[in-house]
């Protein structure tokens, strides 16, 4: 476990009423410092802005409105970035901000730019703390929440481990709050009768619940990164996590570990439209390993030009695959149904066999 993403949620950093909890924090910091002492690299993707600006507005709740929303974060935004830097200073660490929107992942160029930024960073010692870049952000480019953004971090930093601090201890049988709910300690696939356990899709402070940590850790799984969901509240997990301990809710990553760059066609980048295929061509991308050919597309939903990522769909309905399309869709509706010999016929040019090439394409 070479490099960890550790996600920081709302409820362990700040309220409302107090602002931020200073002590809790320098205990978090204490706590990475020291695995980072032990040769581990850590990249924190840290909630609590919004909720940090709340006291400092007078505000005891948080707001529905957007703008307050964004004026809470844009306040408590440097309250929470100089108190992490106050605090990994006395233990030796520098620390870097990194504010990221939904565009900043789905632009190829900027998501290639923030790796970049990243791996420089690591590569000087200096801890990233990635943010939403929430006083800029609407709903079209914001993430959802910070768990989110934490999964897509871990693909986008190639990381060995998801760990996200929770104010429980981590995925229960039931509502914690009942004395009969037993903490599950390891979950091998993410069905909907686990999902059912998450409960609510929301907390007082921080945008997401347990249920967006799922959905979180379901996401990182995909990657091939295990994700292990436990308290930010008690010192020293982290440390007892990665000696081999048994902590919180380890979810167990499915296959192969995903390149980033396929990370980020599936999860990364929004599709301006949809393929549906024939029993024939799902077979060929889910089975046998192949390319998107003509022949096997039954029908194009949406508008989109060359180099757009689509989803692929059964003729049900059900989500195959996505990918980068080599046609657009007004081409696609020419060439549907068609073999590959007949696409120039068609379209009086050919530009490639394949309406989505392998590399460019991830079964879903």
């Amino acid at each position: 476990m070479k490099r960890l993403i550790i996600k920081i949620g709302s409820n362990i950093l700040a309220s409302a009423e107090r602002g931020l909890n200073t002590k809790r924090l320098r205990a978090i910091t204490k706590d990475i410092a020291d695995v980072i002492d032990r040769g581990h690299e850590a990249v924190i993707v840290s909630s609590g802005a919004i909720a940090a600006g709340l006291k400092k507005l007078g505000l005891k709740e948080k707001p529905k409105d957007i703008k307050l929303k964004q004026a809470a974060a844009a306040i408590g935004q440097s309250s929470l970035m100089w108190a992490y830097e106050q605090h990994f200073a006395d233990f030796g660490k520098k620390v870097a901000q990194v504010l990221l929107t939904r565009d900043d992942i789905t632009n190829r160029r900027r998501y290639i730019n923030a790796k970049n930024t990243l791996f420089t960073l690591l590569s000087f010692g200096v801890i990233p703390l990635i943010n939403e870049n929430d006083p800029v952000a609407v709903d079209e480019i914001k993430f959802g929440d910070n768990d989110m953004l934490a999964a897509l971090a871990a693909g986008l930093v190639e990381a060995d481990m998801l760990v996200i601090l929770s104010d429980v201890e981590g995925l229960y049988s039931k509502n914690p709050k009942n004395k009969d709910a037993q903490l599950i300690r390891s979950v091998q696939k993410i069905t909907p009768d686990i999902e059912k356990l998450a409960g609510g899709k929301s907390s007082a402070i921080g945008t997401g619940g347990m249920y967006s940590k799922l959905i979180a850790a379901g996401q990182a799984n995909d990657h091939g990164i295990p994700v292990v969901i436990m308290s930010g509240k008690k010192s020293g997990l982290i440390a007892r996590l990665l000696s081999g301990k048994e902590v919180g809710t380890y979810f167990h990553p499915r296959g192969q570990r995903m390149s980033s760059k396929k990370g980020w066609i599936a999860y990364g980048v929004r599709s301006k439209g949809a393929i549906y295929l024939d029993d024939g061509a799902v077979k060929a991308l889910t089975e046998m390993g192949r390319s998107l050919l003509p022949s096997g597309m039954v029908k194009i939903e949406g508008e989109f030009e060359v180099g757009d990522y689509v989803r692929c769909l059964g003729k049900d309905g059900k989500k195959i695959a996505k990918g980068l399309t080599n046609y657009s869709s007004k081409d696609l509706n020419l060439i549907k149904g068609k073999k590959t010999s007949e696409i120039e016929k068609a379209l009086g040019y050919k530009y490639s066999d394949e309406v989505i090439h392998r590399d460019n394409l991830v079964v879903v």
